[in-house]
């Protein structure tokens, strides 16, 4: 029997019952849109429900969503390798069993070594566990690989790009690369949509170096920027030719703290 990585924040993030969250899921995706994007890629965010799950519905509302799948996240504890996949492990959530691409993981691990398979980086990692459901409710056969990203070297982000974008254009089918990423943290509304905007600009440029410089230069605590650069690199490489923000908000529109708050964006790359 295959290994089997459990749910680590249902019933915290996201409901932990299977109707109720199909009935979050639904509100969140009900916006009608009259063509879905055949998306190379996008960012959507991986904050509890409440919060985010408004923006990251809107992102999956306006997309095809492919059978293949693969999911970046940063690394938000630290545990682990710094490039961890999981190349043949199923993830469990309240929805049932999300299947791991061996084919992707094991043609990412020969085209970049650097990758390790290892299940510690993940094991308590929300920022791919809360964006299942979203894609299981569009394709209830996905598989998928996830990566969790610990690394903010813009040379290996770059070449993890590449290696991205090599292994999927070897691809016969279509797959979908998701950067997992909220946005500014714990300052002022006013402030975080000054500097979030400043990334999104460069996002919308498909600019993978000047994301990476912007959120350097200007103290932008985006926690899923090395996800969000790997992510365009390999959209780049595979053909993009624009990015569509779908959606952004900050938690303050719905905690009502305008003091302290984080910033979500949905962006659609294709």
């Amino acid at each position: 029997m295959s290994a089997v990585r459990m749910p680590a924040v249902a019933g915290k993030f996201y409901p932990r019952h299977a109707d109720e969250l199909r009935k979050h899921i639904s509100n969140y995706t009900a916006a009608q849109v009259s063509k879905r994007i055949a998306a190379i890629g996008c960012i959507a965010p991986h904050a509890g429900y409440v919060y985010s799950g408004h923006v990251a519905g809107a992102v999956y509302s306006r997309m095809d969503i492919p059978r293949r799948v693969i999911v970046l996240c940063p690394n938000h504890t630290g545990a682990g390798h710094p490039l961890a996949i999981m190349a043949h492990t199923a993830w469990q959530t309240p929805l049932g069993e999300v299947a791991a691409d061996a084919e992707l993981g094991a043609a990412l691990l020969q085209r970049f070594p650097i990758l390790h398979e290892n299940s510690a980086a993940h094991r308590s990692e929300h920022a791919i566990e809360v964006q299942l459901p979203f894609l299981q409710m569009r394709h209830p056969d996905l598989s998928f690989i996830p990566i969790a990203v610990g690394t903010s070297d813009f040379e290996i982000l770059q070449g993890l790009g590449n290696a991205l974008a090599d292994v999927i254009s070897a691809q016969p089918d279509k797959v979908l690369v998701i950067a997992s990423s909220d946005m500014n943290h714990y300052e002022s509304d006013a402030v975080t949509r000054i500097k979030d905007h400043k990334a999104i600009a460069r996002v919308l440029a498909l600019d993978a170096g000047g994301l990476w410089k912007v959120v350097m230069n200007e103290n932008i605590s985006m926690c899923g920027f090395g996800p969000s650069v790997a992510m365009l690199t390999a959209a780049s490489q595979l053909g993009a030719k624009e990015a569509t923000l779908v959606k952004y908000a900050t938690s303050g529109e719905i905690s009502g703290d305008y003091e302290r708050v984080v910033g979500y964006a949905g962006i659609v790359v294709a």
